[in-house]
């Protein structure tokens, strides 16, 4: 299975989808390398970057399931490190 290196952009403007987006974050826990968050409290608002080593359709999967939270804006972006397939 072939796997890129990316970072997804969260921005968290509803506490209120904080526990679907932190679900669906353990349930792709095994692509995620690691995750830091800062709370920009004098905005209200939480900014999340996620690094990721996953299939590109997982990786767009998770993005769009994230993107559909209400008061959750997402952006990703893919690096060319591609791991080779295995035969």
């Amino acid at each position: 299975m072939q796997t890129r290196v990316a970072v997804m952009s969260i921005i968290v403007e509803d506490a209120d989808s904080v526990e679907k987006l932190n679900a669906l974050l353990h349930a792709y826990g095994e692509w995620i390398i690691g995750r830091m968050g800062i709370p920009y409290r004098k905005r209200g608002i939480n900014i999340i970057a996620i690094a990721l080593d996953a299939p590109q359709d997982t990786i767009s999967t998770l993005a769009g399931k994230v993107g559909g939270l209400p008061g959750i804006s997402v952006k990703t972006a893919y690096s060319t490190v591609i791991t080779p397939e295995k035969e």
